[in-house]
């Protein structure tokens, strides 16, 4: 999402006389809300989550490791040999169907999942299901990627039955052991997982020229199909890639009058990317992401007041959140890697921008938060990536994740939290927990910073995700007093005896 930024230079940012020490004060008797909140964050499908890949063990131990619920799962357009499963159309000879690459990552993912829930994502339409000038031709090598699969606006089918077979044969094919062709012909799968959620498509306001009435007749058309074979599956509409760009996303997709009898609306889902300018570097990145992340925040509020008053029962996961750099899009755009100018310290901030979004996110009463994403790699969203693609091991942005994910809950409640000086270089919000009181403490800026705890803070414990943490969980330590200095861009969670 590119949006506009006020630019400082590095000089001035890092010339800036050092303000007096903020103080945070915590009423940990006034209870200002209680957490709705669930952290977790999505796993889109890549070569380098594919078996064999130098970094897919420690990927997948990674996501069993973090033991989230809500785990979104994406197959998607890049990469169409690994994400759909009938690629060409079926004649009255034959099908396409075929699973054989799709399977081998679809099953570890839910392996790691066992136990937990999940937001299943197969976002990308076949491209035969639409009217093109001619067919799609897709790389014959699954590892190639391919931006521009998604061709075409409208269905061959109007009524939208054609897609929701495709999806109900896919659902079935893990939830019920196999499907019938369009030719009544038996694929059978032996599989019986469960899928307690679906995700209707993907950033439809990037695809297909999608319109909100499009959009709405096809989710109608998907989830009546899916809930025929899956009953107890719930679903999860829109995914909108720029939810600020149009209301009417939300006026038309949340007004039940626009849906057919007995659809249910069960969450409505958006995207969040903060991406700085090519010509900025990380001291202008630490007013580029929090501003960015502001405005957003605003987004969400005016979203939130739409959806209240008309589904105020649909429920909200923002599924995607993160930061895009602008030398990803360069690689995009030359479809190769170039050097690597991620500087270490951007971890950690991109730790602490998905911090801040947890707690204005938990404060609105938003359902879900989810951090974007597992794995990305030189090519394909690097910025975006919670592992590192060298080596295996998770980043900052993950062990921030696990810090939020592993200490705060829904049922925790938020309780009034004061900085002093009015600052908006450290963000921190109080919590008391069923372990315990814990005060979530961001510092948003590339340099240290003094704060005061509490008053009479002491015999408390720190865990602490920056630059210094590297690839290695939060480092703890012990503090007594009120003083304390935090390093740059970290996070740290406190908790009381």
């Amino acid at each position: 999402m590119a949006l506009a930024a006020v630019c400082f230079s590095g000089v001035i940012a890092n010339a800036q006389t050092p303000t007096a020490a903020d103080t945070i004060s915590v009423d940990w008797g006034k209870t200002i809300s209680v957490s709705k909140s669930t952290p977790t964050l999505q796993v889109v499908v890549n070569p380098m989550l594919r078996q064999g890949s130098p970094i897919h063990d420690g990927s997948f131990q990674a996501l069993k490791d973090l033991g989230a619920d809500y785990v979104r799962y994406v197959p998607w357009e890049p990469y169409p040999k690994l994400a759909v499963a009938e690629l060409d159309a079926p004649t009255k000879d034959k099908t396409s169907w075929d699973f054989s690459l799709i399977d081998p990552m679809t099953k570890d993912f839910l392996n790691a999942t066992d136990g937990h829930s999940t937001i299943m994502n197969f976002s990308t339409i076949p491209a035969w299901l639409f009217k093109t000038e001619k067919p799609v031709v897709y790389p014959a090598d699954p590892d190639q990627v391919f931006w521009t699969y998604t061709q075409g606006t409208e269905l061959n089918d109007p009524s939208g039955k054609e897609v929701g077979d495709y999806f109900a044969r896919l659902v079935s094919w893990y939830t019920k052991g196999g499907f019938t062709d369009e030719n009544g012909k038996r694929h059978t799968s032996g599989y019986h997982y469960s899928f307690p959620y679906w995700e209707v498509l993907n950033e439809v306001d990037f695809e297909h020229s999608t319109t909100p009435e499009s959009y709405t007749q096809r989710y109608d058309a998907i989830v009546s199909a899916i809930h025929a074979v899956s009953p107890d599956t719930k679903f999860v509409g829109l995914a909108l890639a720029q939810p600020s760009n149009d209301p009417k996303w939300f006026e038309y997709f949340l007004d039940p009058r626009h849906h057919k009898p007995g659809i249910p609306l069960d969450y409505v889902s958006y995207h969040f990317y903060a991406t700085p300018s090519l010509d900025q570097d990380i001291n202008d990145w630490q007013y580029t992401f929090f501003d960015q992340a502001d405005r957003f925040l605003a987004t969400t509020r005016y979203i939130e007041a739409i959806r209240k008053r008309l589904t105020p029962e649909t429920k909200t996961d923002t599924d995607e959140l993160g930061i895009i750099l602008p030398t990803d899009g360069l690689e995009i755009a030359a479809s190769k890697a170039l050097p690597n100018r991620i500087p270490s310290a951007y971890w950690a901030g991109a730790g602490a921008l998905y911090a801040y979004l947890y707690i204005e996110l938990a404060k609105m009463g938003i359902d879900v938060i989810g951090e974007s994403q597992l794995v990305g790699y030189p090519s394909q969203f690097p910025s975006v990536s919670m592992m590192d693609w060298t080596n295996g091991k998770p980043n900052a942005r993950y062990w921030v994740l696990k810090l939020i994910k592993d200490n705060l809950h829904p049922g925790d409640k938020l309780v009034e939290t004061k900085l002093g000086q009015d600052s908006t270089d450290i963000s921190a919000q109080g919590f008391v927990t069923p372990s315990g009181k814990k005060l979530l403490l961001i510092n948003k800026l590339n340099r240290s910073l003094d704060v005061h705890l509490p008053a009479g803070t002491q015999s408390v414990t720190l865990a602490t995700v920056d630059e210094a943490s590297g690839d290695g969980p939060a480092r703890t330590s012990s503090q007594n007093g009120d003083a304390l200095k935090v390093s740059p861009f970290s996070v740290t969670l406190v908790s009381w005896p």
